[in-house]
């Protein structure tokens, strides 16, 4: 190749050789087996160049490596380097990868849970730890030269997003930022909010991924491709993608089945025919079950592979049926590696918690080969799980969503079985931003050729759908970021109410909000220029036509005021009528299907009142039940009555009289007819309409007549443009209401949050108070009820186990509300305590309606929920785990997680509380190393 190269290229070449030599960059790449790719040695020369990156990459292609590459220049320039992620498991498996690099002299980690070497150079976090070491103004910041923020988009999680925004926009600007992103549709306009916030960022979009991925759908005994094969699976090249037609035609064939048995309109022998056809097109399109996926896959060569189940329980369930169903995917010898592997990690659980938590089934499938992994695990377990799949020991895992946020578990094949999952709130449609990340795992770098996403045939799914959810690579970016009561006293601590609102206007979700209102305003000049257009239309020559159009605007306007006054009267008085009737009434009905002569047998239910049927009332009025002179029962609506109805006469009812007795009805509409058919009933004369009579309609009416536009020729033409002008101006007016809406809304919440917290002597100006102090040291989603129960004294004399109680409330969140069963509560003490607790909290949530702080915005405190009570209770008393579990009953991953936020909170509240005359710092503490036992103290990095 360099012989084709002249004199001058050659020596350029030379050149460009020696001086990426005398880079930082060239020393890093020898650490690394393989060549980097093109987007990573941009983002790194980037930052080699003193600029900050966003780089937004698929899952798997290798993002991390940036990352790495910032600490590599933090060592070689002798400064410090904070590696953040979402959540502790990517911190700890992030520490592990560092250490094994730099030893652990030089690399830290900290997390709500851990501390371990602090002050090294490298210190992996969670992003929430980066955010109080900013508030609280740590020494630790000093020397810091780069900030990785792994999985930053996140930041769109609404309930933890918010803590990305506030570290990126309070790290001092020497810090250099790394952004790791997953490939986003709007990474340029994140990308520009960095560069103003954080100044020159460069921006790194990668939409190829390392391994080309195939999609395929897995019906009865067949592997479908979604897409034809000559098409581009890899996502690398421009050629247009066409779901397979063999996937379509199934699709219709097994979605349009029109055999039904119940048709008696068919013959026998169609409908045995069609029996025929069905059978056979059911032996060949079915749902495979988990061990015959499984199965199948180990055959084609596409294991170790991740099914994805949107359920623990089904995680669970798919573990137990492989084992049923015999499915050993593991050798004598890799059976042994396994148990030798979970017998070295698991030495420190005592063996009567290893009985408790499952543990000899856990390692049966283990040396089978096969795992769960979902967050009601045990984290050593689910670390466990973690490591064996890397090892190439687990070759079939059954996760829940959880294990796509970015935990290093690459697979051969990602299995879905269905597109459908739990919100939380509904059964929703997984996104394409979703189908993606799970996707993402398909494909082991370095390892494989070529991932597969496997999809399970359900009846009715569509390939066009699940094609358009393979296609659509990206998702967008959205904030959630809302100021709250902590980050109040913090900024105005630290920068005074006027700075802190300048700073809040720099957050990306005002970023977003000031964007959108860009297109708003672009459509109110459009409009407003229409609006000229049409005020020249409706220019008379004889007067002033706009004035000449209100007036007869407002004369329709009064009219048809005053005809739904007047329809509403009637309906009333109509209502009115029927609640007077008794059974034995003979009326007649005015309109309706059942106009005539009837009988009333049953008056209904007077209007507002329950008709006894799960709490649901009767808004339209009485409804009452009738027997018609053609002998029908009927219960009629207040529709059957536009006008007040009277009694013609009464009529005695049998006792004998059944409703549901032909002869009886006879009988009855019989008497009916003889008593009552002679009667011609009133003729209800139509009132004098309001409008004749109303002053406003007068003098309306006359001006329009004395108005001199009212006499022009082309008055009509006029009044059509004058109309448009009107519909237009009112969707100006709305479009302008919509961009005050959105502009400072970021600033507005926040001054109702310091409105609030002034009235309840946390802030007097610019100086945060020692109640306000106090709350700037308490982080979580209920920061201001625990800062209340601190100033109120609610957690005096507590012991610890009922503080760990009382705490618990703060913290834990049913994963299911269940308002059927209250929860079970300590006696004594704790439970006064926590009676106190809630009703602070129902005076906090008047004072939040009060000065409009919404919860349902994301902002402002929820109700304290007490169902860990109990169980932390239990456990703080030194109640043995499988009590524990038993009576909470609860997953030891549930268990153990909120515990540690327990001890987290609880470590908040040792820190805030009062240093004399108090017992709650030194019960805090105590609360702490009560929890700090068992599961709950070996479930974390050492």
């Amino acid at each position: 190749m360099t012989e084709d190269l002249t004199p001058a290229e050659a020596y350029a070449a030379a050149r460009a050789r020696n001086a990426e030599r005398r880079t930082a960059l060239a020393p890093f790449r020898e650490l690394y087996d393989f060549d980097l790719d093109p987007f990573q040695i941009e983002a790194c020369q980037a930052l080699e160049a003193g600029k900050g990156v966003l780089v937004a990459a698929p899952t798997g292609s290798g993002k991390t490596i940036v990352g790495e590459f910032a600490v590599h220049l933090a060592l070689t320039q002798g400064r410090k380097c904070f590696y953040t992620t979402p959540i502790k498991a990517l911190s700890n498996q992030k520490y592990a990868d560092l250490v094994k690099r730099y030893g652990p002299d030089k690399v830290g980690l900290l997390t709500g849970d851990n501390s371990v070497n602090g002050d090294a150079p490298i210190v992996v976090m969670t992003t929430e730890v980066l955010r109080n070491m900013l508030y609280a103004g740590s020494q630790a910041l000093s020397g810091l030269g780069y900030v990785v923020m792994d999985e930053v988009h996140y930041l769109s999680d609404r309930f933890r997003g918010a803590v990305w925004e506030e570290v990126i926009i309070h790290l001092p600007e020497s810090v250099t930022l790394v952004s790791l992103s997953a490939t986003v549709s709007n990474a340029e306009e994140f990308g520009d909010w960095l560069d103003t916030v954080r100044g020159d960022t460069e921006v790194i979009v990668s939409e190829s991924r390392p391994v080309p991925l195939w999609q395929h759908v897995l019906a009865g005994r067949r592997m479908y491709d979604l897409f034809e094969e000559e098409t581009d699976h890899g996502g690398r090249g421009a050629s247009r993608r066409e779901v397979n037609p063999d996937l379509l035609r199934l699709a219709r064939t097994e979605n349009t089945r029109t055999y039904n048995p119940r048709d008696r309109r068919r013959g026998k022998m169609v409908r045995e025919a069609d029996r025929e056809r069905e059978r056979r097109q059911r032996s060949r399109i079915w749902t495979p079950g988990r061990p015959e996926v499984i199965e199948r896959l180990d055959a084609e060569g596409l294991l170790p592979a991740i099914t994805f189940i949107f359920s623990r329980a089904g995680c669970e369930a798919a573990v137990q049926q492989c084992l049923y169903a015999g499915l050993r995917l593991n050798d004598d010898e890799g059976r042994q590696r396994v148990r030798e592997i979970v017998e070295a990690r698991t030495a420190a659980i005592p063996g009567e918690d290893l009985h408790v938590l499952g543990y000899y089934e856990w390692l049966e499938a283990l040396e089978r080969g096969i795992a769960a992994h979902h967050a009601g695990m045990l984290p050593t377990f689910k670390e466990v799980v973690e490591e064996l799949f890397v090892r190439g020991l687990v070759k079939a895992v059954f996760a829940t969503e959880t294990l796509a946020l970015g935990i290093n578990m690459p697979a051969r094949s990602v299995v879905l079985e269905k597109l459908v999952k739990w919100n939380g709130e509904q059964h929703a449609d997984i996104t394409p931003g979703e189908y993606t990340q799970l996707t993402g795992r398909a494909g082991r770098r370095g390892i494989d050729v070529e991932g597969h996403a496997v999809v399970l045939w359900q009846r009715g799914l569509d390939p066009d759908h699940l094609a358009g959810l393979a296609g659509t690579r990206t998702y967008p970016l959205r904030s959630s970021f809302k100021p709250s009561y902590n980050m109040a006293v913090n900024l105005v601590d630290q920068f005074g109410r006027h700075r802190s609102r300048e700073l809040l206007e720099t957050s990306f979700a005002q970023f977003q909000a000031d964007r959108s209102v860009v297109g708003i305003s672009r459509q109110v000049q459009r409009n407003e220029e229409g609006l000229q257009g049409y005020r020249e239309g409706m220019t008379c020559h004889l007067g002033d036509f706009e004035e000449y159009a209100r007036l007869r605007r407002d004369l329709k306007d009064r009219e048809t005021e005053l005809a739904r006054q007047g329809a509403a009267q009637r309906r009333a008085q109509a209502a009115s009528s029927l609640e007077k009737l008794k059974p034995g009434d003979v009326i007649h009905v005015p309109t309706g299907k059942f106009a005539g002569l009837a009988l009333v047998l049953d008056p209904g239910i007077p209007a507002g009142r329950t008709n006894g049927h799960r709490g649901f009332e009767h808004h339209d009025g009485p409804r009452p039940l009738v027997l018609t002179a053609e002998r029908q029962v009927k219960r009629l609506a207040s529709i059957d009555f536009p006008v007040p109805v009277e009694a013609l006469e009464r009529m005695r009812i049998p006792k004998s009289f059944n409703p549901r007795s032909p002869q009886s009805r006879r009988d009855l509409a019989s008497a009916l007819r003889s008593k009552a058919g002679h009667i011609n009933p009133e003729r209800h004369h139509r009132q004098r309409s309001a409008a004749a009579d109303d002053r406003e309609i007068a003098r309306l009416r006359t001006a329009i007549r004395a108005h001199p536009c009212h006499g022009c020729d082309e008055r009509e033409d006029h009044a059509r443009w004058a109309e448009r002008y009107h519909r237009l101006q009112r969707d100006t007016q709305q479009l302008e209401r919509r961009i005050e809406g959105r502009t400072n809304t970021i600033a507005r919440t926040f001054d109702r949050i310091v409105a609030l917290l002034t009235e309840l002597d946390y802030l007097r100006g610019d100086e945060v108070t020692d109640n306000g102090k106090r709350l700037a040291r308490l982080y979580g989603e209920l920061d201001l009820l625990a800062s209340e129960c601190l100033r109120d004294r609610v957690w005096e004399g507590l012991s610890p186990a009922e503080l760990a109680a009382c705490v618990s409330a703060l913290v834990f969140e049913a994963r299911q509300a269940d308002d059927a069963v209250a929860p079970k509560l300590p006696t004594g003490n704790a439970k006064a305590a926590l009676g106190e607790m809630v009703r602070i909290w129902g005076r906090l949530d008047a004072l939040e309606e009060e000065f409009r702080i919404n919860q349902a915005e994301g902002v402002g405190q929820r109700e304290p929920d007490l169902g860990f009570a109990w169980a932390a209770y239990q456990w703080a008393s030194d109640k043995s785990l499988d009590e524990v579990l038993r009576e909470a009953e609860m997953p030891a991953g549930d268990f153990v997680r909120w515990c540690k936020q327990v001890i987290d909170v609880l470590g908040q509240i040792a820190a805030a509380a009062p240093k004399e005359n108090s017992t709650v710092a030194k019960n805090a503490r105590k609360a702490v190393d009560a929890l700090l036992r068992g599961v709950v103290a070996y479930s974390s990095v050492g």
